[in-house]
């Protein structure tokens, strides 16, 4: 069994209501993150390769440009921005086209908080 894995890197903007620190997540505050994707499966015998980069590379690149530079508060599909709802859109939006996704992983850089999702559970 193998693993592929690819990282990409966003700013974003958002509010956040919590239970402590109120005032400083209510305000509009933005976040560095990196999300890395892992695909995991056998190589395909003709091609030798887990997946096509260059399809791995779109797909990441799509996500990503769905993300960098914008307000986390006006996606519609996100819900609260928390490293969990970003870890579950990023897994929606290349799902699709990477069937033998494994793991999004999202980590914030200022605090060094990351969080994983692995798919659904059925």
């Amino acid at each position: 069994m193998f693993e592929l894995s690819k990282e990409f890197r966003f700013d974003a903007a958002h509010t956040l209501e919590r239970v402590i620190d109120t005032e400083s997540s209510r305000r509009i505050h933005g976040h560095s993150y990196r999300a890395e994707v892992v695909l995991r499966g056998r190589p395909d015998p003709q091609t030798g390769m887990i997946m096509d980069l260059g399809i791995f590379e779109r797909a990441l690149e799509s996500a990503r440009e769905g993300l960098d530079h914008r307000f986390l508060d006006e996606l519609n599909d996100l819900g609260p921005a928390t490293m969990e709802n970003l870890s579950t859109w990023i897994w929606r939006k290349v799902e699709p086209v990477c069937p033998n996704l494994w793991r999004v992983t999202v980590r914030r850089d200022s605090d060094q908080g990351a969080c994983s999702y692995f798919g659904r559970e059925d």
